[in-house]
């Protein structure tokens, strides 16, 4: 009976696997999980085709920053430095702040570690103190700053300082030294390591080169006069920016105007996130070409970028079809196919297991059919005109 109770015993005892001491080590030390369960290198070696999973129509942008971050974890570059410190040049819209989202998922297991910072919230040389901390006797002062208190709580993050060219120079003085220590110390004293992060910087000066010559639709010919335009934006960053401060930065990426092809992949992403909320109703979406170049007619502008995209598949898409699915029009369907005609979307049901001829669900509810068993209604008869009478 004894020896019984101790076998259970021992068959009972909780056994602790590898990636439970990950996660437990990832709490406390704020390391990602995936950089101690899984070979950093291999994960490295396929950084682009990761990213160009989420950043469309900037090969050129996602290739340059995966060379240097693998210079970096290869130790080619200086210890002391961030892991990688690079400018994003380039029109509004077309997917600097989503690769900054997109690295820090990658590098460091979740969104979550992207740390902004809006500069224009630092255009005066006062706001500038609150980076760091209040000094002594100042209001604030203990509480730590906006972005040392961050990254401390953080180290292992990526930290988007947000249209740099709208900060104080004084700004900019700061980020010298975090670029080229890897430190900053904050208004109690602590000093701050800024070695397990990625710094970026965006910027649109000299982005409206970018935007000009396009087409009405926004769309040029790709590679036509790219390399004269990206050496003209070029030329506009030497001139903003002084050369101490560019020369510590490992690349100046700048992000090229995106094409309809761009576009139309973009819109893919979109619809496919609809369609993957639908199939929680068990209904499967199917769209036909037509209805991608409405959606891109009517959320592209070249001063904006992709960003109305996002806009227009709510307003064109997701609106009526959330009104339809509320009327309940789509109960005995398992499909739902979207069609354009006359300048908006129609959606019909499908069904596969009965089908039949789909009927045009309207953006609105129609009158009701007449019922065939009762006479038609008589047409008003029009008054009869009086002569009139001398």
């Amino acid at each position: 009976m004894l020896e019984k109770h101790r076998e259970e015993k021992h068959t009972n005892v909780p056994v602790i696997t590898a990636d439970d001491m990950a996660l437990v080590v990832a709490k406390l030390t704020g390391i990602p999980v995936q950089q101690m369960a899984e070979g950093e290198n291999k994960r490295l070696l396929r950084m682009e085709e990761e990213l160009r999973k989420t950043v469309i129509g900037q090969d050129e942008a996602v290739g340059i920053i995966s060379r240097s971050l693998r210079r970096s974890r290869a130790d080619l570059k200086n210890p002391a430095r961030p892991i990688g410190s690079f400018i994003f040049l380039g029109p509004t819209g077309v997917g600097k702040t989503l690769l900054a989202k997109a690295l820090a998922e990658f590098m460091f297991g979740s969104a979550d570690a992207l740390i902004q910072v809006d500069m224009s919230e630092y255009m005066e040389k006062f706001n500038v103190s609150r980076l760091v901390g209040s000094p002594p006797g100042y209001v604030g002062h203990g509480e730590g700053g906006e972005l040392t208190e961050r990254v401390r709580r953080h180290p292992y993050s990526v930290v988007l300082f947000d249209e740099i060219e709208k900060a104080h120079p004084d700004v900019l003085h700061m980020l010298l030294q975090i670029l080229e220590e890897g430190k900053l110390t904050d208004s109690l004293g602590r000093r701050i390591d800024f070695r397990n992060t990625i710094i970026i910087m965006t910027s649109n000066v000299g982005a409206e080169q970018l935007v000009k010559g396009t087409s009405a639709m926004g769309f040029g010919t790709p590679g036509s006069n790219d390399v004269k335009i990206q050496e003209r934006l070029l030329e506009t960053a030497k001139k903003y920016f002084k050369p101490e401060f560019l020369n510590r930065v490992d690349d100046v990426i700048i992000f090229r105007k995106l094409e309809k092809e761009d576009l139309l992949a973009i819109v893919d992403l979109e619809v496919k996130a609809v369609a993957d909320r639908l199939r929680s109703r068990n209904l499967e979406l199917k769209l036909e070409n037509d209805v991608r170049n409405f959606l891109i007619s009517k959320g592209f502008e070249p001063e904006y970028g992709a960003r109305p995209l996002r806009r227009a598949v709510e307003r064109y898409l997701e609106d009526p079809l959330a009104e339809e699915l509320l009327k309940g029009y789509f109960e005995n369907a398992d499909q739902v196919e979207v069609k354009v005609d006359n300048q908006k979307l129609l959606f019909f049901p499908e069904s596969s297991s009965a089908p039949a001829s789909p009927a045009v669900l309207p953006a609105a509810p129609a009158e009701p059919p007449a019922d065939p068993a009762k006479p038609a209604a008589k047409p008003p008869r029009k008054p009869r005109s009086r002569k009139k009478t001398e």
